[in-house]
């Protein structure tokens, strides 16, 4: 076997393993799965959103740890 017939091998194999990612991707059983999936950054969290005071908190630590390390500019 030489090496155009490796090569030609691999691409046949290559271009079947596409067809057959292509038909799974895009067969009906697999649409719920998928839509699922796509509104899953509209879905709604049990945790509250972070709030001003939780962030001015890190900004208040983020401060007095540059203060330690001897950093006047705040």
């Amino acid at each position: 076997m030489d090496t155009g017939t490796f090569r030609g091998l691999i691409t046949l194999i290559l271009i079947f393993a596409f067809i057959g990612i292509a038909l799974w991707a895009y067969s009906k059983r697999r649409k719920p799965d998928f839509d699922e999936a796509a509104n899953l950054p509209f879905a709604d969290e049990d945790e509250q959103p972070t709030s001003d005071k939780h962030a001015s908190h890190e900004r208040d630590s983020e401060a007095h740890s540059r203060q330690d390390r001897g950093d006047k500019k705040l």
